[in-house]
């Protein structure tokens, strides 16, 4: 089985956890609790601009579950904005006041409603260190995965925003 957690987007050989319901949602869960799911019974899972959802306090509790979850080898594909970029594009001096706006969107979410929140500020060294706490034995930073049409992607002003990662189990 693979697990796209948090998409909308169907895929051939793909099963779509989401938070809330919607075409193509073939369960209902979030990252937080994939109980619904044996141990070891998973060759992939998905997470594109989810992670940043979860408290501080549940990350590594969040990450060990993915990793009980997948198969050995298996893979992690995880996207999350990238704070180290956010913070140069926030900074910058060409950045507008809109800019700004939309950027302390990305970096706490939009806000829209009760799950568009972001609670933590994710770089490369704190996914990986965090990953390998989770017991992760390979963790590669990756461009882009060419999976989903999704934030993982993203280029607002033309700057790749998302912190792209395969950990394997």
């Amino acid at each position: 089985m693979k697990l796209h957690i948090g998409g909308l987007q169907k895929k051939e050989g793909w099963k779509i956890l989401n938070i809330q319901t919607g075409p193509g949602v073939d369960y209902i869960g979030d990252i937080l609790n994939l109980d619904q799911f044996q141990d070891e019974s998973i060759e992939e899972i998905y997470a594109s601009h989810v992670l940043e959802h979860v408290k501080q306090k549940d990350v590594l509790k969040t990450l060990k579950e993915i990793n009980r979850k997948l198969i050995k080898g298996g893979k992690f594909y995880v996207s999350v904005p990238d704070m180290d970029v956010l913070c140069k594009l926030f900074i910058s001096p060409k950045a507008t006041p809109k800019i700004k706006i939309h950027v302390m969107k990305m970096m706490f979410g939009g806000q829209i409603d009760d799950y568009d929140f972001h609670y933590f500020g994710w770089n490369y060294q704190f996914l990986s260190g965090f990953l390998k706490d989770a017991n992760f034995s390979k963790i590669n930073k990756v461009e882009k995965f060419g999976m989903f049409e999704d934030t993982s992607e993203y280029k607002p002003y033309g700057i790749m925003i998302s912190l792209n990662v395969i950990a394997i189990k």
